[in-house]
């Protein structure tokens, strides 16, 4: 199984970079809980969405959303 780390607290430190750096060596998948605009979200749902998205899409789950450049 893959392990996703999605941190959503900001800024990192420097032990959490460390860790992630740690975690990253050992295989884990750094995804940070940053929404993007790149599909105009119209309201907080969507823009939550747009980080959900990336993290199924991240652990082998079949969707159907934006992707960039379409």
């Amino acid at each position: 199984r893959r392990l996703i780390i999605v941190p959503r607290e900001t800024p990192y430190n420097l032990i959490q970079l460390k860790n992630m750096v740690s975690l990253t060596e050992a295989g884990a998948i750094i995804c940070p809980a940053t929404p993007s605009f790149y599909s105009r979200p119209q309201n907080m749902d969507e823009l939550v969405d747009t980080v959900v998205d990336r993290v199924l899409d991240l652990s082998g789950i079949n969707i159907k959303t934006y992707r960039w450049g379409e």
